[in-house]
């Protein structure tokens, strides 16, 4: 089974080797077609605490680490960080980041 890879923003980075990670993604309304928003908080690894809230980043999963803990931090504002697993970093690569979003206007 492929391993998942998803982007999104740090919120906090108070805990150990932990980051928590907001994922957003866009939905269309069954009925309305309108797009909406939906997000998730996901606990990920960090192994030398690196990431700061704020900072984009990308998460594979990966074995259990703790009861929360399933994924893991793969890259950091755009580069790839020395300490993830090969496996990881080519499960990463295999899935291009997403296109940035267009302004509204």
């Amino acid at each position: 089974m492929p391993r998942r890879v998803l982007t999104g923003r740090v919120t906090s980075d108070k805990m150990d080797k932990t980051v928590t990670v907001l994922v957003d993604r866009r939905i269309m309304h069954p009925l309305y077609k309108k797009f909406i928003r939906r997000s998730k908080k996901y606990a990920a690894h960090d192994e030398h605490n690196v990431c700061v809230t704020g900072d984009a980043v990308r998460i594979v999963e990966c074995a259990p680490i703790s009861k929360r803990k399933t994924w893991m931090v793969v890259e950091r504002n755009g580069r790839t960080l020395g300490d993830a697993p090969d496996a990881a970093i080519a499960a990463a690569e295999a899935h291009p980041a997403p296109p940035a979003p267009m302004p509204a206007g």
